[in-house]
């Protein structure tokens, strides 16, 4: 049985992977300005003129002249055929290929069936006295940037659409599956009528749906394609396909609602935008703005339910290891209202206040909960406990300081708060017991320093003693395992031969090596980063003395075991020092 390998699998492997870690896995790459650079695997040179564009998602070879994307460097590298090579991408991707039907070599058909759809609605656009036309005028939005986003009308016929479609001869079958056309009672009806038509286009130009705005009171106000063999939310942004060089070139990007915010914003000269197509943002989503910036502002609108998209977007884009901040929208419930009102530089000022991912949460509980009330503080700082618990202790140490001083709470029982024993998360608990007792099985699920270490292990075979000197650098069992296995297959001088680790791996330590080769991006310097996971692992080891100190401090009757107190915070004030020092 033959499998499917259509655009929609191509597609869904583009978004998920970056050229830059596919190619990294083989060859060691050297970031230089905005590319990736080294020696060519393809043919034998000692100046290194292999070049990656993470931008373009290209590789370059300009000694030997080879050139392609991901799926043909795969291709070439190990001299598979094209569906071997994208069976080998899936696999490592998760993804699902289904067998082969009829329906498969119908999606050049379908993409150019929504083209001529867009055509059609931007020729009922651009004529005169057009009502979408003039709705879309008054909102500021001059014909050019229309145009580029390929605006169009559904004028408030019912047959329009399909009339046109049905003159060419197109299948109504094919209409309905890209929710272009209904059907009731044995009747055909355009879906979209008196609607604002915004095209949605991938990052390889193909138009893959349509999100349809009702002019005046019709609802919904907002009509989108349904998912389709071309359309898959999940994996596609709006706008990305025109902004994604400037997000490049300002590193950073601004991820707006909604598509009008998102043309706004492209209007008053902020280039660096693009929209969710809708709140809830998807890690697919995450993995390709990831393609281009690891800096995103999220401009959700200002009510409750943009509030709570933001929290949602926040907590996906930070473990997808993102530097997360909220824009929050002051004069104006959302950014198109807000920079048609103010403009470009008030709204840039806005991006420089941005709060970031801890800052935000913590000051939606100080409107909360009331800070001059003793309960209410209490409430704050027990809330915000829960959110450092997730934080690397550095970041930890860091809020801990920032509350005490917002709440006249002593730093030590935050912290307490924080680490405290009787209230650790689950992981914590577990790996305490495991250390104090050896009686249960370790569950602690692997951090970023082991995966960042593990990276660069992969990268560089040389930091394997320099790993082998640390004191417990890996906590989780799947960390050690897949470290043991990296030192027992690789020989002194030798890089690490990541199918032999892969087939050496059980199944749950495969997918933490493949999730880690896939999104972990150390951009050439592997040395700062390995020197930051050293303090940091340092810095854990202090932070777990000091507080199985505190603790002992707290079990001790003070009458009873007096030289034993003065023993411990002896102790405990030479860790402290020890810790000051390390500050300075």
């Amino acid at each position: 049985m033959s499998i499917a390998i259509n655009d929609n699998i191509v597609d869904e492997i583009k978004s998920r992977c970056n050229i830059v870690d596919v190619i990294g896995q083989v060859v060691p790459l050297k970031k230089t300005g905005s590319n990736h650079k080294g020696v060519c695997p393809f043919h034998n040179e000692k100046t290194p003129s292999f070049v990656v564009s993470e931008t373009k998602q290209i590789y370059t070879c300009f000694g030997c002249g080879a050139t392609g994307d991901a799926i043909e460097f795969v291709e070439k590298y190990y001299n598979l055929e094209f569906k071997e090579a994208i069976g080998k991408m899936a696999a490592q991707y998760g993804i699902e290929i289904k067998s082969a039907s009829p329906s498969d070599g119908k999606r050049e058909e379908l993409y150019e069936i929504n083209r001529e759809a867009a055509t059609f609605f931007y020729k009922a656009f651009i004529k005169s006295n057009n009502i979408g036309y003039n709705y879309m005028k008054k909102r500021g939005i001059d014909i050019a940037t229309l145009k580029k986003f390929g605006v169009g009308y559904a004028d408030s016929e019912w047959d329009s659409l399909y009339n046109y479609f049905k003159a060419k001869g197109t299948d109504v079958k094919l209409l309905i599956e890209l929710g272009l056309v209904s059907e009731s009672k044995g009747k055909y009806f355009d879906k979209y009528r008196n609607r604002i038509m915004f095209p949605i286009i991938n990052t390889r130009g193909k138009i893959i749906g349509f999100g349809g705005r009702a002019i005046g009171d019709d609802q919904p106000k907002y009509l989108n394609s349904p998912e389709s063999k071309v359309f898959m939310k999940k994996n596609n942004l709006y706008g990305i396909n025109l902004t994604r060089q400037d997000i490049d070139k300002e590193d950073y990007a601004i991820l707006v609602e909604g598509y009008m915010d998102a043309i706004s914003l492209y209007e008053s000269g902020i280039r660096n935008v693009c929209a969710s197509l809708g709140t809830a943002l998807t890690e697919n989503q995450a993995k390709l703005l990831k393609r281009y910036t690891n800096n995103i502002v999220l401009s959700y609108d200002a009510d409750v339910a943009g509030q709570a998209a933001s929290l949602r977007g926040m907590d996906i884009l930070y473990k997808e290891n993102c530097k997360v901040k909220v824009l929050q929208v002051s004069d104006g419930k959302d950014p198109d209202e807000f920079v048609r009102k103010k403009g470009k530089e008030a709204f840039i000022r806005l991006v420089k206040e941005a709060l970031p991912y801890v800052d935000y949460k913590i000051y939606l509980l100080k409107n909360k909960y009331d800070m001059n009330t003793t309960e209410g503080s209490i409430d704050l700082l027990k809330e915000s406990a829960k959110i450092l618990k997730g934080l690397t202790p550095i970041e930890a140490e860091a809020y801990i300081k920032k509350l005490a001083k917002d709440t006249k709470i002593s730093e030590s029982a935050i912290r307490f708060e924080v680490n405290g024993l009787n209230d650790e998360p689950v992981h914590q608990r577990q790996q305490y017991e495991y250390e104090n007792e050896n009686s249960v099985k370790e569950l602690l699920p692997i951090d970023m320093i082991e995966k960042n270490i593990i990276k660069i292990l992969l990268l560089k075979s040389s930091y394997i003693n320099k790993v082998k000197i640390l004191e417990n650098p890996f906590l989780s069992e799947s960390g050690k395992k897949i470290f043991n296995m990296i030192v027992s297959i690789t020989r002194d001088i030798e890089e690490v031969d990541i199918r032999k680790l892969q087939d050496s791996l059980e199944e749950r330590e495969r997918n933490i090596l493949n999730d880690i080769m896939e999104n972990i991006h150390l951009g050439g310097k592997e040395e700062m980063i390995f020197n930051d996971c050293v303090h940091n692992i340092n810095n854990r080891i202090v932070i777990r003395k000091e507080r199985d100190l505190i603790f002992r401090l707290s079990m001790a009757d003070e009458e009873e075991n007096i030289e034993k107190i003065n023993e411990i915070t002896k102790e405990l004030m030479e860790l402290q020092k020890l810790k000051n020092v390390d500050r300075r």
